[in-house]
């Protein structure tokens, strides 16, 4: 496993479709996951350091996850099976929950746990950015820092049907 780091989130165009990048901190590889709106918004709030005035279902998650007196220990994000990406909350004492990653992340951001990408996972599907393009990671970033969570839609009431 290859720890990982969330280089943010954005909106591809021209289909307005979330993408959460994900970076190896020991390597060059970078993992594009492509993810729901509200997902998206979940992870840019927090990135940004939004407080919404009532808690989105990741703080919900995260306070539960207390509660029970549980301590998210890591995530990762072990195969792409059929196209889609799987993950897994890693709780102590081997307890394992399976996670959408855009999920698991996230809860990983809200509390601190680390990411961690199987090696299979980014051999198959981690895209190397060249030197040339490094510039282009850089406008991500800005773009990144530019951005609100409002960009995403979260807030507005949808439930994903006219």
């Amino acid at each position: 496993m290859q720890e990982l780091r969330v280089v943010g989130v954005r909106v591809e165009l021209p289909g307005n479709q979330p993408i959460l990048l994900l970076k190896e901190t020991q390597g060059e590889r970078y993992l594009p996951i492509w993810i729901g709106a509200v997902e998206a918004a979940a992870i840019a709030f927090e990135q940004q350091g939004v407080r919404p005035a009532r808690p989105m279902t990741h703080d919900l998650l995260r306070e539960v996850v207390r509660a029970l007196g549980a301590t998210l220990e890591a995530v990762n994000i072990t195969e792409m099976r059929d196209g889609i990406y799987i993950a897994e909350l890693v709780f102590g004492n081997d307890r394992v929950v399976s996670a959408r990653p855009s999920d698991a992340v996230a809860l990983a951001v809200r509390t601190g746990a680390p990411i961690y990408g199987a090696e299979e996972l980014l051999d198959e599907v981690g895209i190397e950015i060249p030197d040339e393009q490094e510039d282009e990671v850089e406008k991500f970033r800005e773009f990144l820092d530019q951005i609100s969570p409002e960009d995403f839609g979260a807030g507005s009431g949808s439930g994903g049907t006219p």
